[in-house]
């Protein structure tokens, strides 16, 4: 017979759900927090972990990933949690080489490997343009252009269009209006392609002719607006950098060591902006960077940033030695200023934010991170992100992660003892040639592979969608040819 529960009995049953419904959420509330902040149980020693994160991608992506030699059954793009340490980290993919790195992570971060480059096992170098002579070639930011000049003495050049598979050409040639004694048979030319604005559209000719030089924006969509910046303004100058993606605006260091900017469409330029350079570059659109001499005492060198606007540059470093190398190279990661400078052997980076025009006193660039070559480091340079930095000296090289404050030595494997200059493929992969070979290897000098056999003192440049690489080589016939190896396959 059914009996009817006290009021005791009632209270007590929904005291004891209540307790198990509350137990329960705080189970679940905690459990997702935990997993958010990636704790695992940890099977091997019984006990919760903080993990890590790691996201995969790769370029062709679909690759399987494998973590310390077992599948996470996931292809790329993805992403797996993993208990803090050092691991072994795989992406293999078929008919290309395996990708391979060891990397210790630490608890509640994130990694991303999300820049791997995956290489075809079989590279066929296939030629796409033959020429008599190749004198200068010059590849576009954005991977559209090519630019060849066959001949130093005369302004002609092939506008190479990479936007398509099958590539075309087109012949551009400078106005005898637009550089000096033209119409003089006596006198001896020579052009030298010098570099692209970040649009692709302009490039800078440098212009040798009778003992003197002058600067030439070289207008790739329309020849006839190019411009003679030395006579336009009547300047002379050591070197310029385009700012913007007009072609009108520049920075100029004239042969006095005076930075100004240079406006074409106004035909103005500006007051002198830093004094006593001897080498500068542009990050951003507006601040330089740049290596000098201390005005106030001629036995000091100075490093500096000049934000356009500002009334005076601001000294980052002072040496009291002529002979000691200074380089500088500055970015911006996220919405931090970042800038790298190397003294001789020792680099510094600084993070922060630049002062502004207006705003001197919320400077907060500081002492980020420092390490030693085993060198003097030649070259100093960011990647396009900003989260990797590169310092080469000779034939080694220190690769540094901005993110992650980890640094690795690299060394160049070659034959040769003159060492040429590594440059950014991408925004994690490097491209140099040695013993007549192209080879790329990450910013780390891992995964380093020989691609084709390719002169020196020619760009080398991936295709906007990345399926080709391009470089310069030389038939058996001794004539150039302009030629390709795909990396992404069919």
């Amino acid at each position: 017979m059914f009996k009817r529960p006290t009021k005791k009995q009632l209270l007590f049953r929904r005291i004891v759900v209540l307790t198990i419904m509350a137990l329960a959420v705080v189970v679940i509330v905690s459990g997702t927090i935990l997993f958010i902040l990636g704790y695992r149980l940890d099977g091997d020693k019984g006990r919760l972990e903080q993990g890590a994160l790691v996201q995969f991608d790769s370029r062709p992506n679909g690759a399987d990933v494998l973590i310390d030699g077992k599948s996470i059954r996931a292809n790329t793009p993805s992403k797996q949690s993993i208990v803090a340490g050092t691991h072994s980290f795989m992406v293999r993919k078929d008919k290309y080489e395996t990708w391979t790195k060891n990397l210790s992570v630490k608890a509640g971060t994130l990694t991303w490997l999300d820049y791997i480059r995956l290489v075809p096992k079989e590279l066929k170098t296939e030629s796409v343009a033959s020429y008599e002579t190749i004198y200068g070639e010059k590849a576009s930011p954005d991977n559209k252009w090519l630019l060849i000049q066959e001949v130093a003495a005369t302004p002609t050049f092939q506008l190479v269009d990479l936007r398509s598979q099958q590539i075309k050409s087109t012949t551009l040639e400078l106005p005898a209006t637009a550089y000096s004694e033209s119409g003089n048979p006596d006198v001896q030319h020579t052009f030298t392609m010098q570099s692209w604005d970040e649009n692709g559209r302009y490039t800078l000719v440098n212009h040798t002719y009778a003992g003197k030089s002058e600067y030439i924006v070289l207008d790739t969509q329309n020849v006839n607006a190019s411009v003679n910046i030395s006579n336009l303004l009547s300047i002379s100058l050591d070197s310029v950098v385009f700012t913007g993606t007009s072609g009108n605006v520049l920075y100029g260091l004239s042969t006095d060591g005076t930075i100004r900017k240079l406006d074409l469409s106004a035909a103005t330029i500006s007051r002198p902006l830093v004094t006593h350079v001897k080498s500068f570059d542009l990050y951003d659109t507006n601040i330089i960077s740049y290596v000098g001499i201390n005005p106030d005492n001629a036995a000091q060198q100075v490093v500096g940033l000049y934000r356009d606007g500002d009334a005076t540059p601001r000294v980052l470093e002072t040496v009291n030695s002529l002979e000691t190398p200074l380089r500088i190279d500055a970015t911006q990661y996220y919405n931090d200023d970042v800038v790298a400078i190397s003294e001789g052997l020792k680099v510094t980076i600084l993070r922060g934010d630049y002062p502004s025009a207006t705003d001197v006193k919320n400077a907060s660039l500081k002492q980020y991170a420092q390490f030693t070559a085993v060198a003097n480091v030649d070259k100093l340079s960011f990647s396009n992100e900003g989260n990797f930095l590169v310092a080469q000296s000779g034939l080694t090289f220190v690769g540094y992660e901005i993110e992650y404050m980890r640094f690795t030595n690299g060394t160049i494997p070659t034959s040769e003892t003159q060492a040429h200059p590594l440059s950014w493929l991408d925004d994690a992969y490097l491209w140099a040639v040695y013993d007549g070979h192209l080879s790329i290897r990450e910013f780390d000098g891992t995964n380093t592979h020989v691609i084709m056999k390719m002169e020196p003192g020619f760009d080398a440049t991936l295709s906007q969608n990345g399926r080709y690489l391009y470089g310069v080589g030389k038939a058996a016939d001794g004539k150039y040819q302009l030629q390709r190896v795909q990396m992404i396959l069919n």
